[in-house]
């Protein structure tokens, strides 16, 4: 399903409406439709509702990193480079490092990048 961040606030929450008249007031069905609805409002009353928008497209559109392949050695990686397996912007590990595969005027090469638990906050312990 696709989902459209440029969501017209009037017509959302008249489909709120619509559903929350199904259920019975005081149900948990009813309080989280009144949440939600009161919520949107509120972005929209301060002023907020683009940055919404804006969450609201990477929410939907984000899609992990993931580690196409991990070798032990460099010796390795090269060879399943050059089998022609790799494809342009693939993660790999090699010997616990990344690398991105690049694809440059003279073939495939393998570029340095961060593996994604490098990039993961510390923990706020």
């Amino acid at each position: 399903m696709t989902y459209h961040s440029n969501f017209d606030v009037d017509i959302v929450m008249k489909t709120l409406g619509t559903v929350g008249a199904k259920y019975p007031e005081g149900t948990p069905e009813d309080e989280a439709l009144r949440i939600a609805s009161v919520a949107l409002l509120y972005l929209r009353d301060i002023q907020k509702l683009d940055e919404y928008r804006d969450y609201f497209r990477r929410f939907f559109t984000y899609k992990p990193v993931t580690i196409a392949q991990t070798f032990a050695t460099r010796e390795e990686a090269d060879k399943w480079l050059a089998r022609g397996n790799a494809k342009d912007g693939d993660l790999v590990k090699i010997a616990d490092q990344g690398f991105v595969v690049y694809e440059m005027p003279k073939g495939l090469k393998f570029v340095p990048r961060p593996l994604p638990e490098e990039l993961e906050p510390p923990d706020s312990k």
